[in-house]
């Protein structure tokens, strides 16, 4: 894991960001086209942690991923270890989060890594070295400017290489709420980077409060312009099972059973623009290890840090 220090003159690499020409001939693509329909042709691209969906959502390439959800739902927590995954099957990762200290960050994902509450020395100091070349963290906290954030992506795929870039969040990026203007501007600007640089964009947004949380939000909650949802690729809906949590602090003579065999997360994938699926993802929580599993007696996941 490396730190990016806020020294960096990042402006620099805004007036270097030139790409390429965009208009090309058709016959380009042809092979393209071939892979597309080759029902042999293996898909590649990075998938979530859980084999269950790995036929139906990709994180590819080139696109932007809003993850939005009700306050406390576990949102980062989740990305988190969306990101664990993504670094195992070889991406390189930087996380920008302005509401968390990258120490905080990284011993949760430490947690999650080692599958356990309290990760040994010995397991920690593996997990720094397996993160180098993998992991890249941008340490600031606070509101930052659009600028700042358009500055830091194109540094990091400029001099880094990174594939998949987390925005953490969207409400720190110096955006007024009720500016849906410079929201949409914002968003199109993001998505224009993730499609001229292939880097997959994750962006952590919440959701507007409603009267129920214990009901999932729909993708139209996403908190701001409406233009948020149109514009990008794939929105994730993180929702946490809070009535089974009330369910479960009850003596066990009263509790349902019918309730606690529910999952404790969801993810309602509400939109993959290149994807034919959308649908639920149940996960259960294991609160000693921060981990999201497909199925309730599943094992720790292992995402190989040699320890």
């Amino acid at each position: 894991m490396k730190i990016i220090p806020d020294t960096i003159d990042f402006d620099a690499y805004l007036n270097k960001s030139e790409h390429s020409a965009h208009v090309k001939s058709a016959s380009e693509y042809t092979s393209s086209i071939i892979d597309l329909f080759n029902i042999e042709t293996v898909d590649v691209t990075p998938t979530l942690p859980w084999s269950k969906t790995f036929s139906n959502v990709r994180l590819r390439p080139g696109e932007v991923s809003i993850w939005h959800g009700i306050n406390g739902h576990g949102k980062s927590l989740l990305q988190g270890f969306v990101d664990l995954s993504l670094m195992q099957q070889g991406e390189k990762v930087c996380i920008a989060s302005f509401e968390m200290k990258p120490v905080r960050t990284l011993a949760r994902m430490c947690r999650q890594a080692a599958g356990c509450e309290e990760p040994s020395t010995r397991f920690i100091n593996g997990f720094g070295n397996w993160t180098d070349g993998k992991l890249w963290m941008y340490d600031q906290q606070g509101t930052v400017t659009p600028d700042r954030v358009r500055g830091v992506l194109a540094y990091c795929h400029a001099e880094l290489g990174i594939t998949h870039f987390v925005i953490d969040s969207l409400m720190k990026c110096g955006i007024r709420g009720d500016d849906y203007n410079r929201q949409k501007d914002f968003i199109d600007e993001l998505t224009a980077f993730a499609r001229d640089t292939g880097m997959h964009i994750h962006l952590v947004a919440h959701s507007r409060k409603g009267d129920d949380e214990t009901k999932p939000p729909g993708k139209m909650d996403v908190k701001g312009a409406s233009e948020i949802t149109d514009q990008v690729d794939n929105i994730f809906n993180v929702w946490r099972n809070k009535r089974k949590e009330a369910e479960l602090r009850k003596p066990e003579s009263n509790q349902s059973k019918e309730i606690l065999d529910q999952p404790d997360q969801l993810i309602l994938v509400d939109k993959q623009r290149n994807g034919e699926w959308e649908g639920t993802i149940a996960l259960w929580f294991d609160r000693a290890s921060f981990q999201y599993r497909a199925h309730s007696r599943e094992v720790v996941l292992d995402f190989g840090v040699p320890f």
